[in-house]
C-alpha cells in the first residue's frame, strides 16, 4: 500500500523505502487463505459464521444483491466484488445447550457440603468438557426424521437473509421424550437450515455457487456437524487444511506486497495448503432434508411474524 518514510525508518530502525502493507478483516484474510476463487462460498464457521463469495466485477455489473451484508468493489480480493453474508450464531447455539446442561454444575455442586471449591471447579470442567463429545456421539445414532425436534437458529437474531436482530429462535416439536441428544440434533440441523438459506439467497439474486469452503473451529473440529451442513444443503464442502487460515491469508497479501507476487491470486497459488477434508452429501438424508427444510421455513414465517419487524 506504501513505503516507510524516512523518519519511521530511523525511528524503527528499519531501511526507509521498504513495504508497508495494510491489515484487512480477518475473516476476510481467512477466506484468501483458504482458497477462495471466484463464485466459491467461503464460510468461516466459529461462534457465527461470516459467509464469502468474490465475483469479477465485469459480471456483477451494477446490480446489487439483495438481503446479504455487504457488497464492496475490491473487497476481499483486488479487483473483485466481495459479498459477504452469515449467521448471527453458529457455534453459540450448541454453547447455549450446554450451558443449560451445565447449569447445575455451576449453580449447584459447588454449593454441596462436603465439595470444595477446588473440586467443584474440576468436575465441573472435566464434565464441560466432554458435553459435546457426546451430544455428538448419541445424536449422530439418530436419523433425521426419528425426531419431531425442530430448532430455528435466530438465537442472536437473524444475519443473513435480511438482517433483522430482533428475531429470536425458537424449538418445537417437544415431547417426554425430547432429550439432549435430540435437542443437539435439531439445534446443528438448524444451523445447516441456516446455512442453507444463505445459498439460496444468493443463487435467487442470480448469484451462482460453484464450490462450498469451509475454515474455523467448527469446521475443523466437528465432522458430525459439517456432514450434516453437507446433507442438508446438498453440496460437497471441502475443509481448508490451514489451521491458521487467517494468518495465511495475511501472509499472501504481505508477500504480494514484497513485490514476491505480481498478484493477490498469485500469491494464493504457491502458498495454498489446500483442503484437508471434503464433506459429500449423503443421498439418503437429502430428501428427507429437503422436506424438514421446508418445515423450517414455515416455522421461521410463524417466528418472524410474531418478533420480527413490525410497522409503527
Amino acid at each position: 500500500a506504501g513505503t516507510l518514510c524516512r523518519q519511521w525508518a530511523e525511528k524503527l530502525g528499519l531501511p526507509a523505502g521498504i513495504p508497508v502493507a495494510v491489515g484487512a478483516f480477518d475473516a476476510h484474510l481467512g477466506a484468501v487463505g483458504a482458497g477462495i476463487v471466484p463464485y466459491a462460498l467461503t464460510k468461516v464457521i466459529g461462534t457465527s459464521t461470516c459467509d464469502m463469495l468474490v465475483a469479477p466485477a465485469a459480471d456483477v455489473g451494477d446490480k446489487a444483491v439483495r438481503g446479504i451484508c455487504g457488497q464492496v468493489d475490491g473487497s476481499v480480493i483486488p479487483g473483485m466484488v466481495g459479498m459477504e453474508a452469515g449467521q448471527s450464531a453458529f457455534g453459540d447455539v450448541y454453547a447455549w445447550l450446554r450451558g443449560i446442561l451445565c447449569w447445575p454444575l455451576e449453580q449447584i455442586l459447588p454449593a454441596i457440603e462436603g465439595v470444595s471449591a477446588g473440586q467443584a471447579g474440576d468436575i465441573a470442567a472435566r464434565i464441560r468438557s466432554k458435553v459435546y463429545a457426546s451430544l455428538t456421539e448419541q445424536a449422530a445414532l439418530l436419523a433425521p426424521d426419528d425426531t419431531t425436534v425442530l430448532a430455528l437458529d435466530w438465537l442472536n437474531g437473524r444475519r443473513t437473509p435480511d438482517a433483522d436482530q430482533r428475531l429470536t429462535g425458537a424449538v418445537a416439536g417437544l415431547s417426554l421424550g425430547s432429550d439432549p441428544p435430540r435437542l443437539f440434533r435439531a439445534l446443528v440441523e438448524s444451523t445447516a437450515y441456516g446455512a442453507r438459506r444463505i445459498a439460496e439467497r444468493f443463487e435467487q439474486e442470480g448469484v451462482p455457487i460453484r464450490q462450498v469452503i469451509a475454515l474455523g473451529g467448527v469446521a475443523t473440529q466437528s465432522p458430525y456437524v459439517m456432514q450434516t451442513v453437507a446433507d442438508v444443503m446438498d453440496r460437497r464442502i471441502s475443509i481448508a487444511a490451514s489451521e491458521q487460515a487467517c494468518a495465511l491469508g495475511a501472509a499472501m497479501f504481505g508477500a504480494t506486497a514484497a513485490g514476491l507476487y505480481g498478484d493477490v491470486l498469485a500469491a494464493q497459488s504457491a502458498m495454498s495448503a489446500g483442503f484437508s477434508a471434503e464433506y459429500a452429501p449423503r443421498g439418503q438424508y437429502v430428501e428427507i432434508y429437503n422436506r424438514l427444510y421446508q418445515r423450517y421455513l414455515r416455522l421461521g414465517d410463524y417466528v418472524e411474524s410474531e418478533t420480527g419487524r413490525t410497522e409503527s
